[in-house]
């Protein structure tokens, strides 16, 4: 891809800085080992907001990434962030062996993950792997090598579903009996719009973006319409206090997901 079109690839011209510096360093690091690198999560299916949202890559490897690759990736990943401080903690990128895209289950073998300013050298992939994987199909940019279609086969809906499920009762459900976590405002925000997405995906058998399911969650079940909005207009720095109210929200959502049948 030309540095032109990585100039425009989003409309926030200081995203396209951080992801000209990052396309280019991760090509210096990698070289031929590297098959592709896409931009996903929010920016790449219409989803994002100034304030909240992050930026979130994929590298694809032909090979595992050697101990001098990650010492670079993290000196890189590094520098980018003290470069463009607005975006300190707000990158996240996985480094992922081509091998694992073979299957469409979460891999059993970790693999290197920036996230919130922190580089883990083996970061365990959960449920969110097949979610990952059904938007890097459907919407995944380019910004290196080929459309990634043509690295993975068709990811089925129900899949995602189930995997919405399990996410649902292991990451979710698990919350309830430990208030001291929502107390943080930015984690209630996105506990809540995580629901909404969970609850649209397994009721309406399709995968939607958070501002869809957000409209489509408040328009079906209005009793958690000021909560949805409450969460959806939260901001870094901001504070939301809904403690309450989110734990009832996931019970609520639980209960709908123990009456599917996928």
């Amino acid at each position: 891809m030309e540095s032109l079109t990585i100039k425009t690839i989003t409309k926030y011209p200081d995203i396209n800085k951080v992801l000209a510096q990052l396309r280019q360093g991760i090509i210096d690091v990698f070289g031929e080992n590297l098959v592709g690198l896409y931009l996903t999560g929010s920016l790449s299916y219409g989803d994002f907001t100034p304030g909240r949202s992050d930026i979130d890559l994929a590298a694809i490897l032909r090979r595992p990434a050697s101990k001098k690759e990650l010492e670079l990736i993290k000196q890189l990943h590094r520098r980018v962030e003290v470069e463009n401080k607005k975006w300190s903690k707000k990158i996240e990128c996985s480094y992922i062996p081509a091998q694992m895209l073979k299957k469409v289950l979460p891999p059993k073998t970790p693999r290197p993950y920036i996230g919130e300013g922190i580089f883990y050298p083996k970061a365990p992939y959960g449920n969110e792997w097949i979610i990952n994987l059904y938007w890097l199909v459907k919407c995944g940019i380019p910004l290196f090598g080929p459309n990634f279609k043509t690295l993975v086969g068709h990811v089925p809906i129900k899949e995602v579903q189930k995997a919405s499920i399990r996410d649902l009762f292991k990451e979710w459900q698990t919350k309830i009996d430990k208030p001291k976590y929502f107390t943080n405002s930015h984690y209630q925000s996105y506990i809540v719009l995580n629901l909404c997405r969970i609850l649209y995906t397994i009721l309406t058998n399709n995968l939607a973006s958070k501002k869809i399911s957000v409209v489509w969650v408040k328009s079906r079940f209005p009793q958690y319409a000021n909560l949805i909005r409450t969460a959806d207009s939260w901001r870094h720095g901001g504070k939301m206090k809904r403690r309450q109210e989110t734990i009832e929200f996931i019970k609520f959502v639980v209960d709908n997901a123990n009456e599917v049948k996928i």
